[in-house]
């Protein structure tokens, strides 16, 4: 699909389905198990932009009054409908639903960009990934000449070389498999389009699905997904048990819910030690695997192997998603290492949808507080933690015993 673009006003999001599809099966868990919840979201740049993301807000605020003007269509509630795993209550719920704009605030702090999303969570919680795609497309707008495109063919060209040339020499137990994981830091809509056709079609063997609704459901692609930290974060401040067992709630909640469907587990919202120490037997047979998305990815196999092994579970029955900054040679590195031990798949995102020569934005949008009380992720790479409130991160650290050396306390602005 070729790239166009026009100085007129161009709306990036033209479609409710063009979001990750654990916004979906987070959301729907959340309408039926904490309906009343209110959450607070906070857009954090990790990076230093070239350009001040702060002269995008005008912009930003009427791309986000355009969002709110959407609805699902009856083709798009239709689809969801034929997941087996979406409810149709849920489906109900969406037909009516549209994001209000008094939920989300966008200001500015010198060059910094300050966006909040605050209100009842089963309204705000969706906002983040749109939010993330907005901010990306009008910041790389600047950069959507020829030459950019055309370089971002070439490396795409050297992706596709790789892969046909990996695939064809591979003869281990378990395939490769890999999804697009791009929306939310994307080039742009129409670039992470024709990223997706050009591999679909040069290795349909390897690229097998994408976290996009919208183009799983356009190109006949498996829609992946499962849960992201705002899940676990959020039985962190619902009380319904001791601080400790947060992430055996979200776990036991989350098979009530799905009763075997969407059988990935995240492992880093406090590390992969204490998640360990919380997934036995029990989880550990009706989850089909586990996600990594921080620290070492081969010390965390291996640990995850070791902890199946002294469960007694055979590790190639269950599955390793890798999903945590990967570009190809890393994901491939990864690959051989446990390939003929456990059922893989690897989920990458700015690495192919934003990789045509300038700098990528490190950017996120992320929960900071449900129901009036604090959340906190603590995963195991420096730089990834962010919590506001100084005295529940340190009471978190004590609870789980982790040490305070692994990062920094992040600021909204950081």
């Amino acid at each position: 699909m070729p790239f166009s673009h026009s100085a007129a006003f161009q709306p990036i999001i033209t479609s409710l389905l063009d979001t990750d599809l654990y916004k979906f099966t987070m959301w729907q868990a959340m309408l039926h198990r904490h309906p009343a919840a209110q959450a607070e979201y906070r857009f954090i740049c990790r990076s230093q932009p070239e350009h001040s993301l702060a002269d995008l807000a005008p912009a930003i605020e009427s791309q986000i009054d355009h969002l709110c003007s959407l609805r699902f269509t009856q083709d798009e509630l239709d689809y969801l409908s034929q997941l087996r795993y979406i409810k149709s209550d849920f489906v109900d719920f969406l037909s009516l639903f549209h994001f209000q704009r008094r939920f989300i605030q966008v200001g500015t702090d010198g060059d910094a960009l300050n966006i909040v999303a605050r209100g009842p969570q089963v309204h705000v919680m969706a906002f983040e990934v749109f939010v993330l795609a907005i901010v990306n497309e009008l910041y790389f707008r600047r950069y959507q000449t020829p030459a950019v495109l055309a370089e971002g063919r070439r490396r795409l060209q050297d992706k596709i070389t790789l892969l046909q040339d990996f695939s064809r020499a591979s003869t281990r137990r378990f395939p490769l498999q890999i999804s697009d994981f791009g929306l939310r830091r994307r080039f742009s809509r129409a670039w992470q389009t024709e990223v997706v056709e050009q591999l679909r079609a040069a290795v349909p063997q390897v690229i097998t699905g994408t976290s996009n609704v919208a183009l799983a459901k356009s190109h006949g692609l498996i829609p992946v997904g499962t849960m992201a930290h705002e899940y676990l974060q959020s039985y962190q401040a619902f009380g319904k048990v001791r601080l400790r067992d947060f992430q055996r709630s979200a776990l036991e909640d989350w098979v009530q819910e799905y009763r075997g469907d969407l059988g990935i587990a995240l492992t880093d919202v406090v590390g992969m030690d204490a998640f360990l120490a919380d997934f036995d037997l029990y989880f550990a047979k009706l989850f089909d695997g586990l996600r990594h998305d921080s620290g070492d990815p081969i010390v965390w196999g291996e640990k995850a192997l070791a902890h199946y092994r002294a469960l007694r579970i055979d590790p190639a029955s269950k599955r390793f998603v890798f999903s945590d900054g990967l570009d190809l040679p890393r994901a491939l590195n990864i690959y051989r290492h446990f390939a003929d031990q456990v059922q893989l798949a690897f989920g990458i995102g700015t690495n192919l949808t934003n990789d045509l020569g300038p700098q990528p934005l490190n950017i996120v949008m992320k929960l900071f507080e449900c129901n009036g009380m604090p959340t906190a992720k603590l995963p195991d790479s420096p730089g990834k933690e962010h919590c506001t409130d100084a005295t529940f991160l340190a009471y978190l650290r004590q609870v789980f015993g982790r040490t305070a050396d692994t990062g920094i306390v992040n600021s909204p602005a950081s």
